[in-house]
């Protein structure tokens, strides 16, 4: 079997190529994508060669783990009906290339523990579930707390925003230093550091990315404060331990979506308490994917981008 897929040959080198794929297993089913999305986190780093040594690296790979389409055949195993609409968070199932993730595929095979069964009427917003999940992660269960900061207001720092609305908690503070991304705020204020005066934060959520703002966070928390790392570093992270001794400073990195996570989030989605679609700035057909991720990756102004697949 042969599909189209997006492939990084190496760093910055980009494009839609043909690659073989295994064949389905009992377990398994048979995907036909119909929109996937771009992370500016990860993704990106691949792209660039930043990444630093990862599970399951290496080149070609197929980037994506954000994509949702139709199945088009189901193993007698797999439980699910040709038809259903599914979000898919990657796959490796492709012949000379790394299936990390391996989602920006016209064609993909997976198995079906894998995937969530979502509403179609969700269209190309099915494909943030993931990144929606994971802002839920790193906020719900067990010795968890809400932020009263969020340093980032690009698509993780919005929802971690939003959610914190959602479930009923005083609306957040956010940082952004990019006077393009400050809009869109719906019940919450979004300033910068210069501006803001509080030293008594309790959580504090860092979606930026940004490897040096450790020390400048640890002197804006209260005493027995925590910093949230929720976004993805390329570089060691430091702190000065003196003011964070003196904080009795948290630090806690949250990873990855669970099933409970996905499960809660499609709720709140499907039951029209979390907007995912408002978040899309722009497409593209998967086509022109080397061009897609080149304006992802250095147009501040593109919030997400999703890839059509409907054409490939």
């Amino acid at each position: 079997m042969q599909t189209k897929a997006v492939v990084l040959s190496e760093p910055g080198k980009i494009g839609l190529q043909s690659v073989g794929i295994t064949s389905p297993t009992p377990q398994d089913i048979v995907v036909e994508i119909r929109h996937s999305g771009i992370s500016t986190g990860t993704e990106k780093l691949f792209w660039s060669g930043e990444m630093p040594p990862f599970p399951g690296m290496g080149y070609p790979l197929i980037p994506g783990y954000e994509a949702s389409g139709e199945v088009v055949e189901a193993g007698s195993d797999s439980g699910f009906r040709v038809g259903e609409t599914v979000f898919v968070p990657g796959a490796n199932c492709y012949d000379g290339a790394y299936g990390l993730f391996g989602a920006a595929s016209k064609t993909l095979i997976t198995p079906a523990s894998r995937v969530t069964r979502i509403d179609g009427a969700t269209g190309p917003a099915g494909a943030l579930l993931a990144l929606a999940a994971t802002a839920r992660h790193a906020m719900a269960g067990s010795g968890k707390s809400v932020p009263d900061l969020i340093v980032g207001h690009g698509v993780l720092g919005r929802l971690l925003a939003r959610l914190t609305i959602a479930a009923g908690a005083p609306a957040p503070t956010v940082w952004e230093i990019d006077p393009r991304r400050t809009g869109d705020a719906e019940g919450y204020s979004v300033t910068n550091a210069d501006e803001d005066e509080r030293r008594d934060y309790t959580s504090i959520y860092d979606a930026s990315g940004q490897c040096d703002l450790l020390n400048q966070l640890v002197g804006r928390m209260a005493k027995g404060g925590e910093v949230v790392l929720a976004g993805f570093y390329k570089e060691p992270l430091h702190f000065a331990f003196p003011p964070a001794f003196m904080k009795e400073a948290r630090f806690r990195i949250a990873a990855e979506w669970d099933a409970d996570d996905m499960t809660a989030t499609r709720a709140l989605v499907e039951g029209g308490t979390l907007r995912l679609d408002d978040l899309i700035t722009h497409t593209a057909d998967a086509a022109d994917a080397a061009s897609a991720y080149e304006t992802a990756f250095t147009d501040a102004d593109c919030l997400k981008m999703i890839l059509n697949w409907g054409t490939a």
